[in-house]
């Protein structure tokens, strides 16, 4: 059986933990050197002298993981990151004329995958210090798909175009206006036309450093598909984007792709990636570990055998329990007990102005938040939150409320675990070990990724002795499985002690799944918002549907909210039945 053992470095730390791998393990008892001290202080496995005895994986710092790989892998890893480290196996492909989707957790090879189809990784094939000659990689897929584009790859037949997933970063390597840049990157002469598809003419003459994060993602989705290319890869296309310009972008995509053009996209948004793709590519194994690329299947078929966890054609089971999706009974008119309320409010800064109509969130229920960017949400929760005044009105101050902001500081070197003391004590079993933060305890905040600074904050927001609980854009950064694992965080703490959320996000299925009504946000983006609700959910939902010109069906397997292509049959039936969120 094929067995790969992983280190990890950052919290490999022998003497802290009397290095107990080196005494423990059974090989280095018999006089062999199985688990040794590298030249950096962090051990070395030597995997061929490996058992599988499990024995150093019980290590109390938790830096070592064994894994059993599956029977079926047979050949040896496309590219791994040094001795002990991340294996990844196969690779996704690109299909002309297709959209290709590739959807799985994160930390499982997802974006190295595509950095080396556009060439920014050399390949190794499992050997420290090697790169991979076009000969070894079109020997190593021999016989597939893969064969060819890479003997196109060789023959210089193909040209790619790729956007990173940190846009966030591009202020810092590139200082002048949006127009700059992209007249800097324009190879097709195009730079209007796609300005106006991606909506970004009003900000042609903005500074780079000046613009929003839903901005900058537009540019850098412009200026990846100004340049000629024959494959457009995109690593993470709808983050910082509203429900709006999802769909908008979603349906440019869908455009690039033609008979002498391939897409290839990574996204956590299914609804998006649903409407957006053509073919799914599913990648499996152990985050930080190793990850298998599935072959690739339709995208409503990858996007359901992702969600029961079984790859049926492989006889492979990746999760042990299937992400399922309850279709929630028509709401019957019920007695509420109201928490918290709103009379009418208003706030100005600078040229938008907010407008909140009265309103009320109820004990126990979590109130979803729909609206562009710009619009005033976040504008709204800081005033729930007293974080800003209005000016006019008042939000109720007797209330007990815990805020997460929009975007969350990460500058502090203060440890996890010093932070998440009364979190630990209080909801080890509800929050802690859901959210997988117990990994993170020893690293400090500046050390976080952005999806692990998410779920440090949202832990640290419910663990609070609160009656309303005030969350900004809770599934930025999250892979699919963590939104839905935060969703029934977030459900099972507002049961549990008869609080209320209220949760603003652009993520239509993470709503969908948590929310029991729905606030509305109408308006002018920069101009003016106003605050609607809450409505039932069917109501808020067809409200938005209707700005948005779409219909809602649930499919038909795992009941997951799909949207109707225009003008389908399906989507002219909800529409004349007035009923655009399900049928």
């Amino acid at each position: 059986m094929a067995r790969i053992a992983i280190v990890r470095k950052e919290k490999c730390k022998p003497e802290s933990s009397g290095k107990f791998c080196i005494k423990a393990c059974p090989v280095n008892r018999t006089g062999k050197e199985c688990i040794t001290m590298g030249t950096d202080n962090k051990v070395i496995i030597d995997e061929s002298l490996c058992i599988g005895c499990n024995i150093c994986v019980k290590c109390p710092i938790e830096a070592i993981s064994i894994i059993n790989l599956p029977e079926e892998l047979k050949q040896k890893p496309i590219h791994r990151y040094g001795v002990n480290g991340f294996s990844l196996y196969s690779l996704p492909i690109p299909v002309f004329g297709k959209v290709v989707g590739i959807l799985g957790v994160n930390g499982i090879g997802k974006s190295t995958a595509i950095k080396i189809l556009a060439g920014m990784l050399k390949p190794n094939l499992g050997e420290k210090g090697k790169a991979a000659t076009h000969k070894e990689l079109i020997e190593y897929f021999k016989g597939t798909e893969a064969q060819s584009f890479f003997e196109k790859v060789r023959d210089k037949n193909i040209k790619i175009s790729y956007k990173p997933q940190q846009v966030d970063l591009i202020p810092q390597t590139f200082k002048g206006t949006v127009k700059e840049l992209l007249k800097k990157v324009d190879e097709k002469n195009k730079l209007e036309e796609t300005a106006q598809q991606l909506d970004i003419t009003p900000i042609l003459n903005s500074k780079i450093e000046s613009i929003s994060g839903g901005e900058l993602q537009r540019v850098a989705i412009a200026a990846t598909v100004l340049k000629k290319a024959d494959v457009y890869i995109f690593d993470e296309i709808t983050s910082y984007l509203d429900i709006k310009q999802r769909l908008n972008v979603s349906r440019f995509i869908r455009v690039l792709a033609d008979e002498n053009t391939s897409v290839m996209i990574i996204e956590h948004d299914l609804i998006a990636l649903d409407y957006m793709t053509d073919l799914i590519h599913i990648m499996y194994g152990k985050e930080d570990c190793y990850g298998i690329v599935s072959l690739p299947r339709t995208t409503k078929n990858g996007i359901n055998a992702y969600l029961e966890g079984f790859l049926k054609e492989d006889n492979i089971r990746f999760r042990n329990s299937k992400i399922e999706f309850e279709i929630k009974a028509k709401e019957k008119e019920k007695k509420r007990n109201p928490l918290t309320s709103w009379k009418s409010m208003e706030k100005k800064l600078g040229n938008f102005n907010l407008i909140a109509e009265p309103g009320e969130v109820s004990k126990g229920e979590a109130v979803g938040v729909l609206g562009e960017n710009g619009i005033g949400k976040t504008t709204f929760v800081k005033l729930l939150a007293g974080v800003i005044k209005p000016d006019k009105g008042s939000p109720d101050t007797k209330v007990k409320v815990s805020y997460k902001p929009q975007y969350i500081d990460s500058t502090s070197n203060e440890l996890v675990m010093n932070i998440m003391k009364d979190a630990i004590k209080k909801y080890d079993n509800e929050i802690i070990v859901p959210l997988t933060i117990k990994p993170l305890l020893t690293k400090q905040i500046n050390q976080l990724s952005g999806g692990e600074l998410q779920r440090v904050a949202i832990a640290l927001s419910l663990s609070k002795d609160c009656n309303l609980v005030l969350l900004d854009e809770p599934s930025a950064y999250l892979d699919v499985e963590q939104r839905l694992k935060v969703s029934k965080v977030i459900k099972h703490i507002i049961e549990q002690r008869n609080i209320s959320a209220i949760i603003v996000d652009h993520d239509l299925l993470f709503l969908d799944y948590l929310s029991d009504r729905l606030l509305v946000f109408e308006g002018t983006p920069a101009k003016h918002g106003l605050v609607k609700g809450p409505f039932s959910m069917e109501q808020g939902m067809n409200s938005l549907l209707t700005l948005l010109n779409l219909t809602l069906r649930r499919d038909g397997t795992s009941h997951r909210p799909r949207i109707n292509k225009i003008n389908s049959v399906k989507d002219r039936e909800q529409k004349s039945a007035g009923k655009l969120y399900y049928s």
